[in-house]
């Protein structure tokens, strides 16, 4: 059997025909056309139905992809607020920091001051007590009764205080 110029030409069998068709016959032809083409239609149908199910799927994936597109649009819009927010925060915590910084080195300062004011009153108390050894010990004793541990007078000692209280008071209330 050949193929030439798109018909098929064949020779015929010697011998019985035992059911084997004869190719040389106009019959036989027609049929074996008949049952290419249907196999050419079964080709393009199994074809169609496989473009279709590879678009079907394209689609699918294409779908997914959107899907995940919009979720991590999402994520990222939960993320950039939750950014802001920590931003915001953070902004206000380095200000807060920055006032309780300039509150601690104004105590500080208080603090030395005070310190100063101690050490200035100690030695006063101890300049006075040398010049008090050489006086009458009636005048010692009724001395010794207005000056408290720290070496100063009470009162003095009272009204000093108290000046470097209320403003440590009033700094201490803007803190809390």
């Amino acid at each position: 059997m050949t193929l030439s110029g798109g018909t098929i030409s064949s020779g015929t069998y010697s011998g019985s025909s035992h059911g084997t068709p004869s190719f040389g016959s106009e019959g036989g032809m027609v049929d074996l056309q008949a049952r290419m083409e249907l196999k050419r239609k079964r080709r393009m149908e199994s074809n169609r139905e496989s473009a279709k199910r590879s678009r079907q799927r394209k689609q699918q994936h294409l779908d997914d992809l959107n899907l995940q597109v919009d979720k991590l649009r999402t994520t990222k819009q939960q993320l950039m607020t939750a950014l802001n927010i920590t931003t915001q925060n953070y902004t206000a915590a380095e200000a807060q920091n920055s006032v309780l910084r300039t509150q601690m080195m104004e105590l500080e300062s208080r603090l030395c001051a005070l310190r100063e004011i101690i050490c200035y009153m100690n030695a006063n108390h101890v300049a006075n007590a040398a010049t008090t050894m050489n006086a009458h010990p009636a005048t010692i004793m009724s001395g010794a009764a207005n000056y408290n541990t720290f070496g100063t007078s009470a009162t003095a000692w009272n009204s000093a205080m108290q000046m470097v209280q209320q403003p440590i008071d009033h700094l201490l209330y803007q803190c809390f």
